[in-house]
């Protein structure tokens, strides 16, 4: 199995706002790389931080081990600390002694296909801090939603 290197990030101009996301898939032992981004006119932070890493896993062939690499903490404890807990209780997460729906519920669902798929080790970046991937990333997305402004 494959090992890539998939860097993402998801951004909005207010929250919600307009939104972007941007990936960058690289193959550590060839470093070719792949970058994609998008955006909607309407949306929130989560939702585009989300959509990067469903787009990102979504972009690769065959499945593979993915070290993702993002600023995320949303994406990160959704993933390895949240994500079973609300499958098995169908999808809803306890507010206080009651369960509500997951905010978010369809992307997690589709990051939850993925993640099938894919053997994924999650590793936190600090946000704007000088990681080349990471701030490239930032930048696409950025890019992404000034097209709604």
């Amino acid at each position: 199995m494959a090992i890539v290197h998939l860097f993402t990030d998801g951004g909005c101009s207010g929250n919600p706002g307009p939104g972007g996301w941007a990936f960058l898939l690289q193959h550590p032992s060839t470093q070719k790389k792949l970058e994609h981004s998008g955006g909607e006119r309407e949306t929130t932070n989560n939702r585009m931080e989300l959509q990067a890493v469903i787009e990102g896993l979504g972009a690769l062939k065959r499945p593979a081990r993915v070290e993702l690499f993002t600023d995320s903490v949303y994406v990160g404890k959704g993933m390895t600390e949240w994500l079973a807990k609300w499958k098995s209780n169908g999808w809803k997460r306890k507010e206080g002694k009651k369960l509500v729906p997951v905010k978010n519920e369809d992307l997690w669902r589709l990051l939850d296909e993925r993640l099938q798929i894919h053997q994924v080790n999650y590793h936190r970046v600090a946000g704007h801090s000088g990681h080349p991937e990471n701030d490239r990333v930032d930048e696409l997305a950025v890019a992404a939603y000034q097209q709604f402004l």
